[in-house]
């Protein structure tokens, strides 16, 4: 059997501390606390800040997650830096995300201050991965008190930059419509940029033509559409447009975090039937985590850390005899029948696919689950997630006599890794590692990891029930199973 591969990954980070305002937390808790934004702005971190951040450079492929379990904390603390530029991607500055968001616009949604928008125009103009079609839309800005008229008569949200300056705003689109409400459509617009810059570093650095690509997975968890369709929309179709995807199609698909891990075994089948021949799988951010443990953050007197926007972009073909390869016959998933118990899920998700494969717990190299930095969830009462995750894992390696309950520190050691990924969602669960997992399987150090990933369907009101699905990656030798 030939197997689909995993040919190339990318992110994108966007430090954007002027729109942790509009995450869902702080946007709830503002009108309730008078001086809470101010609190806010007091704790806000430099653009170099970000940058120097450990679990930033751990995203963005600059250090490896083993180079952050040994590196001291509090990891905050870590200094400033000024390389933008990683291995995975780029870290931009919030004002240039503005400009993007301008870009990107086809409906005169997002207005820019005259004098800021010339800022970022000339900012943008050197980016690589900026088009001219793109800078074409950077040339005609908006008064001041234009933008202001707009935001003090709530048809728009402002824009500002980490000081409380406001260099533009974001427009409603419609009057009666809450879907497609000022915050809905900037939340929208974001993750459309921040996916499709992923998806343009990808193409370019990972030498994809975007002539083959056939159809692009959306994976998010955005909710795109208007009062008839609610989140019936589609942003696969819309990311492929801005990156020049003339002959792709697409769709979205959703399952909370664990989208990306659908949308991957999908594409995967879709790819190994033959169906088509080049898929990218892509996910934009989750602009309403902003600030979302910000005031855990603050009651430590901690820099606010959930400041950043990420998103993917992931490149799926068929067998090429070196890119690692999906085993799609090791699949774990969570069925309907399954109990939504944290220990049912995992024996779903771990041990039931690696059996079929006649697979101990401790033949997987490593065990990438939800990554969620833990210095942004501890402060605010959530725990260690990933931690919590590989503890399960290793004591049901202890349940299956492959280790004594006195090796577990030793076993997570070895499997596991601290959380990296910002807390977006559907983007810390699992893909995170995939940069680190492909490089490692190509120089042979690394036989195979298994990409875990949970959802909460229960959020939505519709079920109790929990979700997950995982995959298994493993090194390409050129040997076809």
């Amino acid at each position: 059997m030939s197997y689909p591969v995993v040919r190339g990954v990318r992110y994108f980070m966007a430090h954007t501390p002027g729109l942790v305002r509009h995450g869902s937390k702080p946007a709830r808790e503002i009108p309730k606390q008078s001086d809470l934004l101010e609190r806010l702005r007091a704790h806000y971190r430099s653009y170099e800040d970000a940058l120097a951040y450990p679990p930033n450079r751990v995203f963005l492929g600059a250090m490896a997650p083993e180079e952050l379990a040994a590196f001291p904390t509090p990891w905050w603390r870590a200094g400033t830096c000024r390389e933008r530029w990683l291995p995975y991607g780029e870290l931009m500055p919030g004002e240039e995300l503005y400009g993007l968001l301008r870009a990107f616009d086809q409906f005169d949604l997002i207005w820019l201050e005259d004098g800021f928008l010339a800022e970022a125009r000339e900012r943008l103009r050197s980016h690589r991965y900026v088009t001219p079609a793109d800078l074409a839309r950077l040339e005609q800005g908006h008064p001041r008190t234009a933008i202001e008229a707009q935001v003090d008569s709530g048809a728009a949200i402002p824009l500002e930059l980490s000081d409380g300056t406001m260099v533009g705003c974001c427009n409603r689109a419609h009057d009666e419509d809450a879907t497609l409400g000022a915050d809905v459509l900037l939340e929208n617009l974001a993750c459309v940029a921040t996916a499709a810059m992923a998806t343009r570093t990808l193409l370019d650095q990972c030498r994809v033509d975007p002539a083959g690509v056939d159809y692009v997975f959306g994976s998010g968890e955005e909710a795109i559409g208007d009062r008839y369709q609610r989140g019936g929309g589609n942003l696969a179709k819309a990311v492929a447009e801005r990156c020049g995807l003339l002959d792709a199609t697409g769709s979205d698909v959703k399952a909370f975090c664990c989208g990306p891990n659908h949308a991957l075994a999908i594409a995967g089948g879709l790819v190994q039937a033959g169906v088509f021949h080049q898929i990218l799988v892509v996910g934009g951010c989750s602009l309403a985590k902003l600030g979302m443990k910000a005031l855990g953050h603050l009651a430590r007197d901690m820099p606010v850390l959930e400041d950043v926007l990420a998103g993917f972009a992931i490149h799926i073909g068929p067998d090429d005899g070196a890119s690692p390869r999906l085993r799609t016959d090791a699949l774990g998933r969570h069925s309907v029948r399954a109990k939504s118990s944290q220990q049912a899920i995992i024996e779903a998700l771990v041990v039931e696919p690696l059996g079929r494969l006649g697979m101990r717990l401790s033949d997987v190299d490593k065990y990438a689950t939800e990554l969620h930095n833990p210095e942004v969830t501890e402060p605010a009462g959530s725990g260690n997630v990933p931690m919590t995750n590989y503890r399960m894992i290793a004591a049901l390696a202890v349940q299956r006599g492959e280790i004594a309950p006195g090796e577990i520190p030793a076993w997570i050691a070895a499997h596991g890794m601290p959380g990296f990924a910002p807390t977006q969602g559907h983007v810390a669960s699992a893909v995170p590692y995939l940069g680190h997992a492909l490089d490692a399987m190509r120089r042979g150090t690394l036989r195979n990891a298994l990409f875990m990933a949970k959802g909460s369907l229960f959020l939505g009101r519709m079920t109790q029930m929990a979700d997950g699905l995982s995959f298994l990656l493993e090194r390409n030798d050129g040997a076809r199973a």
